[in-house]
């Protein structure tokens, strides 16, 4: 077996992962249980993270002898090189870790070329500079803002539901909306959504962006409303790396939201008239594989 380079796009739904030989090819890829930097703040967490990575090894084909790795990490923390090298078999030295936002832009653009709106289970633009600074908008979790990404989708169609239940019941539940949730959470009545958005972690409860998604195309007009405004959120914070960047930078969006429906990257393209707009096209872990390998030949 040729010497292989790591890949890997890792955030709270799962983990992506993609091989490369020597020359950036992509030779196999796959995915895995989600890791993120966060699992390293308690020991539960710990403890999952070596399950997620454990399992990673076992879905790389065997007999597969790596030589470097480059993760992209939602919750990004340093320690992580030490440990994912570890479980790879690698020295920290060969193992490069960088926020997943940071790897997002490296794949849609050569550094200061261009900024990324990211739109996952959250959200966030960034713009990787030519002396490797990550200049940022927006990124800060669903407690504080995040808005336009599955998570906060989620949240608002809810709320949404839930309120026109409280105002007469059985409104809610009645919609496209509420019925595709219901589907999604396994039930239609309180309990049952109880239940499952609050044992649901950040990832699973960004799921439910796929039912607004269904609604939408049903012909719920509330359902696709917020998909719009979910656009304008994300184009809101191109707009902010605009006014402190420059107007004229292109913009990539990356991210599974850009698939749930239409209704949101024309609604960003709405806001930003006259910007150059486009889907990133290289996959993260790919384009991750690909560093890995120019890492390990500039080590040589």
């Amino acid at each position: 077996m040729p010497l292989l380079h790591l890949g890997l796009d890792a955030g709270g739904t799962q983990t992506r992962w993609a091989l490369a030989d020597a020359t950036g090819a992509l030779q196999a890829e796959g995915s895995a249980p989600p890791i993120t930097g966060l699992m390293l703040l308690d020991a539960p967490g710990r403890a999952a993270l070596a399950e997620a990575l454990q399992a990673l090894v076992a879905a790389l084909p065997a007999g597969t002898v790596l030589r470097s790795a480059w993760a992209g990490v939602t919750g990004f923390d340093a320690a992580l090189a030490a440990v994912i090298g570890a479980a790879l078999g690698l020295p920290t030295a060969a193992v490069r870790v960088c926020s997943d936002i940071e790897l997002a832009c490296r794949a849609a653009f050569a550094p200061g070329e261009g900024l990324v709106v990211y739109a996952g289970t959250g959200s966030i633009a960034a713009l990787l500079s030519a002396d490797g600074s990550l200049h940022r908008a927006g990124g800060r979790g669903a407690v504080i803002d995040d808005a336009g990404g599955g998570h906060w989708i989620a949240r608002q169609a809810l709320q949404i539901v839930w309120r026109a239940e409280d105002a007469a019941p059985g409104a809610g539940a009645a919609t496209p909306l509420g019925r595709a949730l219901a589907q999604a959470v396994g039930g239609g009545d309180w309990p049952a959504t109880r239940a499952f958005v609050y044992g649901a972690s950040r990832g699973e409860l960004g799921t439910l962006a796929l039912a607004v998604a269904v609604a939408a195309d049903a012909g719920d007009a509330p359902a696709l409303a917020l998909l719009q405004q979910a656009g304008r959120e994300l184009a809101r914070l191109a707009q902010a790396l605009h006014g402190r960047l420059g107007a004229g930078l292109p913009v990539a969006l990356a991210g599974r939201v850009f698939e749930l429906h239409p209704a949101i990257e024309t609604a960003l393209r709405q806001a930003l008239p006259g910007v150059t707009v486009h889907r990133s096209t290289e996959p993260a872990q790919r384009a991750a594989a690909r560093l890995a390998a120019a890492l390990e030949n500039h080590r040589r």
